[in-house]
């Protein structure tokens, strides 16, 4: 089947409300460290926003821990803990408003034209060809891409498998968020328009958790994608970025054992506005 013609989206610049947005975000990880682990964090909003109130802190059986920050290319903010063996906790909160559209770049432009481990849009090349056939301009294919994932999967949580790409999504036809993200991503690369994946905070989201969507390069900007529609795009605040999940887990345990105890997330906002899924927006 191919994939009917969309309108032009029209854009709207960072919100589809008047105004600055001030979200409240926070996330509590526990896990039982069975043996010295070297773990890695991106829980935190990235270096694009300038927090009113921030805290991050980490203990080991009640005992404060040392945390090193480290941000990369993308302003994504890593910060590793040593963790003894034990219980460990690791908390964050912060009071965000509105912070700077991401930048996008020639260099980001090729990255992001390239299958990678989750997004295989190589094996998809010949579906989003054929489902897509007729559509042009990057702006039409965002939105039909965006419409045609929605529609052909199912959200189901606990469906996929976290090592699942946007292959096996596209056959099992149900997932999560970021099996969502993946296939969109692999979709709009197939068809000559760079795409990656944010991790982000999500106000609106139920069942509240970390969230995943797509970005796609849009007449050289970066343009959120989320197919899922359960969080309105203009509140979202970004976490971490890269070419799929590989690069944009909460979580990396580098060395040692550490299983997950517990993950609480909240998110919320002032204002939640309407999403018009026919708008190009950017989340900073």
């Amino acid at each position: 089947m191919t994939a009917p013609r969309v309108k032009a989206a029209r854009e709207v610049a960072g919100a589809c409300h008047a105004g600055p947005m001030k979200r409240d975000v926070s996330s509590r990880i526990a896990l039982n460290v069975a043996e010295p682990a070297e773990l890695v964090f991106a829980i935190s909003a990235s270096t694009h926003y300038s927090p009113d109130a921030e805290r991050l802190t980490a203990t080991a059986d009640g005992a404060p821990l040392e945390i090193a920050e480290f941000a990369d290319v993308h302003g994504t903010r890593l910060h590793r803990v040593m963790a003894p063996v034990g219980a460990f906790v690791i908390e964050y909160s912060a009071t965000i408003g509105d912070g700077d559209t991401a930048v996008a770049d020639d260099v980001e432009r090729f990255v992001y034209l390239r299958p990678s481990r989750y997004a295989e849009s190589d094996a998809l090349a010949p579906t989003a060809g054929a489902e897509f056939r007729g559509i042009h301009g990057s702006a039409d294919l965002l939105t039909a891409v965006s419409s045609w994932v929605g529609t052909h999967l199912a959200y189901i949580p606990g469906s996929s498998l976290p090592t699942d790409g946007a292959a096996r999504t596209l056959l099992a036809r149900r997932g999560v968020c970021r099996d969502y993200a993946h296939l969109c991503i692999a979709l709009l690369r197939a068809l000559g328009i760079p795409a990656r994946m944010v991790a982000v905070y999500a106000p609106g989201l139920s069942p509240m958790d970390f969230h995943a969507v797509a970005e796609a390069w849009v007449d050289g900007t970066w343009r959120a994608v989320d197919a899922t529609t359960l969080a309105p795009r203009s509140s979202l605040v970004r976490i971490a970025t890269g070419r799929d999940a590989a690069d944009t887990a909460f979580l990396n345990v580098l060395s040692g054992r550490a299983d997950l105890v517990e993950l609480t997330v909240t998110a919320t906002a002032d204002v939640l506005p309407n999403d018009d899924v026919t708008r190009l927006v950017s989340i900073a």
